[in-house]
Parts: C-alpha cells; sequence; structure tokens
C-alpha cells in the first residue's frame, strides 16, 4: 500500500504543478503588471479543460490501460514547460506572442486534466474503501505541494532567476514526478468490464444520479460546493496587490505560506475522518470556511477604507482559508470516491469534479468584472451570503442520505 500512496501523490504533484501556475501565479503576474479585473478573470478560460474533461472520460475509461495515458500526458506537460520556458515575457504585449503563451497553457492544461482522469480513475480502483480518505489526503497534499512549486516558489524565483530557468525547473519536477509511474505495474491490465464496449451516453450518467433521491440530492450538492470558490475567482489574491503586498511577499507569504498551511490541512483532514462521519465533517468545516470568507471581506472592508491591515494579519487570513478549503477538499473528494462505480470509474469521478470545476471555472470568468462593477467589500460580502445559502443543498442531500 506505501507504494501505491507514493505512485497517486507523484502524479497528483505533478498536475498540480501547471495549475498552481495557473491559479496562483498568473494572476498576480498580470495584475502586477496593471491588467484589469476584467482581464485576468478573462484567464479563467484557460481552465476550461478541467470542467469539460468528462466529455472525453469515457475515452480513458474505455481505450487502454490508465498507465499507458497517464506515461505520454506527463511528456506532453514537460514538453510544454519546456516551450514556454523559450517564450520571452518581456513580449507578452505583442499579439502574436500572446496567443502563443495562450495556447501553450491551454494544451498543458489539457494535457494536465487529462492525466487527472486516468490518476482518479485508478485510484479509485486501488484503493479499498477503508484506505479512500487517506488516498485523497495525498492527493491533495500532492496537488498543493504543486501548488507551492507552481505558485509561490515560482514567483518567488521569478524575482532571482530568469523566466527560462524557471520554467526548465518545472519542467524537470513535471519528468521526475513521472519516475514513479514507470517503474510501476498499477494501471497496465483493464478488468473485463472495462474492456466492454462503451455504449453509454453522458445523459445516461445523469439516469444514474436520478436512480435514487439520495444521489440526486447530491448532485445538487455537486453543483453548489463551488459556488462561492468560483464567484471568488481570482479576487483574492488580485486583493493582495492591491493591499500594497509585493510580489515577493505574494509568493512566499501567501503562495508558500497558504499552501503549506493546506497540506497541514489536508493531514488533519485524514485524521478527522477517523474520528468524524463525512457527512459532519463537510458540515463542519462548510461553516468554517463560511467563517474565512467573513475574514477575507473585513480585510476588504479595511481596504476600501483605506486602513493599514498588518501584513502578518493578511497573511494570517489567507493561510487559515487554505487550511480549510484542503480540509474540505478532502472530505469532498472522498465523498466523490464513495460515489464513483470501479467500473467507470474514470468516468464517474471526472463526471462529478467536472460538475464543480463547470460551475467555478464559469464563475471565475465573470468574477473580474462583478468585483469591478461593485467594489472589493460588497462583492465579498455577496460570496458570504451565497456560501451560506449553499448549506441547504448539504442539509438536504443528508436527509435523503439518512432515511
Amino acid at each position: 500500500m506505501p507504494h501505491i500512496y507514493l505512485l497517486l501523490f507523484s502524479l497528483y504533484w505533478a498536475q498540480g504543478l501547471p495549475v498552481g501556475f495557473m491559479t496562483h501565479a498568473l494572476p498576480v503576474i498580470l495584475r502586477a503588471e496593471s491588467v484589469s479585473l476584467a482581464h485576468i478573470g478573462g484567464f479563467g478560460l484557460l481552465m476550461l479543460p478541467w470542467s469539460i474533461k468528462v466529455f472525453w472520460a469515457p475515452l480513458i475509461d474505455r481505450y487502454g490501460a490508465y498507465r499507458a495515458w497517464i506515461i505520454p500526458l506527463q511528456l506532453i506537460m514537460v514538453a510544454s514547460l519546456v516551450a514556454l520556458s523559450f517564450l520571452p515575457v518581456q513580449a507578452l504585449d505583442q499579439p502574436s506572442y500572446l496567443m502563443l503563451f495562450f495556447v501553450l497553457l491551454l494544451v498543458m492544461n489539457f494535457a494536465a486534466a487529462t492525466q487527472d482522469i486516468a490518476t482518479d480513475a485508478l485510484a479509485v480502483r486501488v484503493l479499498h474503501s477503508r484506505s479512500q480518505h487517506w488516498g485523497n489526503t495525498l492527493q491533495v497534499l500532492g496537488s498543493r505541494l504543486g501548488f507551492i512549486v507552481g505558485g509561490g516558489v515560482l514567483l518567488w524565483l521569478l524575482d532571482i532567476w530568469q523566466w527560462q530557468a524557471t520554467f526548465l525547473m518545472l519542467a524537470g519536477l513535471v519528468a521526475f514526478n513521472s519516475l514513479p509511474i514507470l517503474w510501476s505495474r498499477h494501471g497496465q491490465v483493464l478488468k473485463k468490464s472495462q474492456q466492454q464496449l462503451f455504449k453509454q451516453s453522458l445523459k445516461s450518467y445523469f439516469t444514474y444520479f436520478k436512480s435514487k433521491p439520495e444521489l440526486w440530492a447530491w448532485l445538487g450538492v455537486l453543483l453548489s460546493f463551488k459556488l462561492a470558490d468560483g464567484l471568488a475567482g481570482p479576487i483574492l489574491k488580485t486583493l493582495m496587490v492591491d493591499l500594497g503586498l509585493s510580489l515577493q511577499q505574494i509568493g512566499l507569504y501567501i503562495s508558500v505560506l497558504g499552501a503549506i498551511a493546506a497540506l497541514v490541512g489536508a493531514g488533519l483532514a485524514g485524521l478527522l475522518l477517523q474520528v468524524l462521519s463525512r457527512e459532519r465533517a463537510l458540515v463542519a468545516l462548510s461553516i468554517a470556511k463560511i467563517l474565512s470568507l467573513v475574514a477575507y471581506a473585513w480585510l476588504a472592508e479595511q481596504y476600501q477604507q483605506q486602513q493599514v491591515v498588518s501584513a502578518w494579519l493578511i497573511y494570517s487570513i489567507n493561510a487559515l482559508e487554505d487550511a480549510i478549503s484542503s480540509m474540505l477538499l478532502v472530505v469532498m473528494l472522498t465523498l466523490i470516491m464513495q460515489y464513483s462505480r470501479p467500473a467507470w470509474a474514470g468516468t464517474d469521478f471526472s463526471l462529478q469534479v467536472a460538475l464543480m470545476a463547470s460551475v467555478s471555472g464559469g464563475l471565475y470568468i465573470f468574477s473580474g468584472v462583478l468585483a469591478d462593477a461593485v467594489g472589493y467589500a460588497l462583492y465579498l460580502k455577496c460570496i458570504v451570503v451565497v456560501a451560506l445559502l449553499a448549506l441547504y443543498p448539504i442539509y438536504r442531500w443528508q436527509t435523503h442520505r439518512s432515511v
């Protein structure tokens, strides 16, 4: 079992590196270059593959072994990062270079999202029910470590190294995290049930959720779970820039310290699920998440009133929110794995995650426009209200689950 955990950890770390750059470093870099919130929000289109990956997830379940998918996808991620290292960042104000930059990031995200399908399916098949929460803890640990390096460490290194050296380092890390899957025999052979002809459409998977009231209520949880995160979008990070923090402060104390807090949170979530049911943990952590958003709304209020806020208080609020979000994600992924059928592990898991990502990604695109229109403080207060309303689908699901 330890070698399985190592394998999953390495794969989630690899996919977390480019996502960390996209979600943590890119908004800060663009905002530091005086790009508007509306345009920064538009870069949410780069995350589109994570929202629509369910459309090609059945292909991963049907054709070939999971290992046969993961290895070439890792190589595509490495090649994309190497290509990005040769793209001069100073030339991004030219349309042709900007388009090439966008395309390379999109290809890298497509590869990472597809690798995630195969990795999630592999995890569903190899993890027993009693070890699922530890597997998902390692998933969050690996991806958050990727966020640390791809986001915070990258921002920090950009002040020290050249653009090319930084991205070549990321490419080397993805290649390094490909070694466990090269040595592993897991995911090489498909079971007979997975080799049958694929006849089910996407519509039939929604029929699966309609088969029981509990599953239908669970669909409501999936659709509402990421509402607050999607609306917050890049706003929480751009707020740091407007509060006066430097790139180095954001890279080290916001992204890195926040990601370390998330790593600790993921570990605590694994321990929490040893003593608390998944249902109760979901409610408790959802309430804690709302309180962290209240703290961000307070920060935004201080900014609009031009009040000075201690940098360490800002760091602490950010770290707390990251830790709670990480714990909540472990619980949610464990529940998603519980509702994934082994025969269609990649599709079921990807469908549920894609539903959350679609909501989050769609709202992300408009988050900058909305924040620009009403201001940080009012916008974040509205997000707190949305997060409170999202508790109802959880209550409804638990009611059906207890029947």
